[in-house]
């Protein structure tokens, strides 16, 4: 499998797809490919005809501070995965593809991406809706899977799409986790053996705030106290954030009357990690 460089080469290997009217799916990925992408390739091609995975570690979504510079990458091995995990295109533009002048212009998604990640990485949110609708553009997928570890993208991610009533189905898939709870990510291989093994603390605090609102538990800060104190015992974790939201507009509540999103991100050493839960209707374990 040879990855296609340009949006000219993309939609000319669509076009017999699109003028057959096949379904055509689209993941979206910074490369780094790990096995929660390849569930995502997985699942893409069991829902559509053709699968299509973008891989382009984005500039605009990066702060000044940030780790764009020593981002993973590690294409030759993100082929393999895509190929065997079904991907039918490896689309991997250049930055100057995706950026052929500076950007004047931007998707933002006020609200929904103002709080939680988006209070800590000014910018970021306007980054990825930039980026995923200039993907949407070139690719002009029928379907899209992303990640439910990065709920917060997902939700920014949907908004817009109803928001400017794109045609395309945005698909969330659960997160894929380590035998102790880790939740996969491309950044983890940052962390040393030592931080490695602090870092389930974060899914346990979050099942500590699954377990109170089971039990009947239903204010807000109690239950985020009660998580809270499992990361505080942790002297490796910095913590950014630990909150209760609702699943759609990513706003805190302060009482759980329906499905939540339990939502944190910690630091250990020089890495930041993210996870959340979805609680309610569809508990996620």
């Amino acid at each position: 499998m040879k990855g296609l460089h340009t949006a000219k080469e993309i939609r000319e290997a669509l076009g017999p797809a699109r003028k057959s009217d096949k379904t055509i799916g689209l993941v979206p990925t910074m490369g780094a490919l790990h096995a929660g992408h390849e569930r995502l390739i997985q699942t893409a091609r069991k829902g559509a005809d053709v699968v299509a995975v973008s891989i382009f570690v984005n500039p605009l979504q990066f702060g000044p501070n940030e780790d764009y510079a020593k981002y993973p990458r590690a294409f030759p091995k993100d082929l393999e995965i895509c190929e065997r995990s079904g991907a039918d295109l490896v689309f991997a533009p250049s930055a100057e593809e995706m950026y052929p002048l500076p950007q004047l212009t931007f998707a933002e998604v006020t609200r929904v991406s103002e709080g939680l990640c988006g209070a800590f990485r000014p910018g970021h949110f306007r980054g990825v809706a930039t980026v995923v609708l200039k993907l949407f553009n070139i690719v002009q997928p029928d379907r899209a899977w992303f990640g439910e570890k990065d709920m917060q993208q997902l939700a920014v991610i949907r908004r817009m799409v109803a928001d400017l009533n794109l045609p395309i189905e945005v698909i969330g898939i659960p997160t894929v986790r380590e035998p102790d709870g880790l939740a996969l990510s491309s950044r983890n291989q940052y962390l040393s053996p030592a931080e490695r093994k602090a870092a389930p603390a974060l899914y346990r605090a979050l099942q500590e705030a699954s377990g109170r609102i089971r039990s009947g538990e239903r204010d807000a800060s109690t239950i985020s106290a009660a998580a809270l104190a499992i990361l505080n015992e942790e002297p490796l974790v910095r913590i950014e954030y630990l909150e209760i939201v609702d699943p759609n507009e990513m706003q805190p509540v302060a009482s759980v009357s329906g499905p939540v999103r339990v939502a944190a991100a910690i630091r250990i050493g020089n890495t930041r990690l993210i996870d959340n839960l979805l609680l309610g209707k569809n508990d996620q374990d």
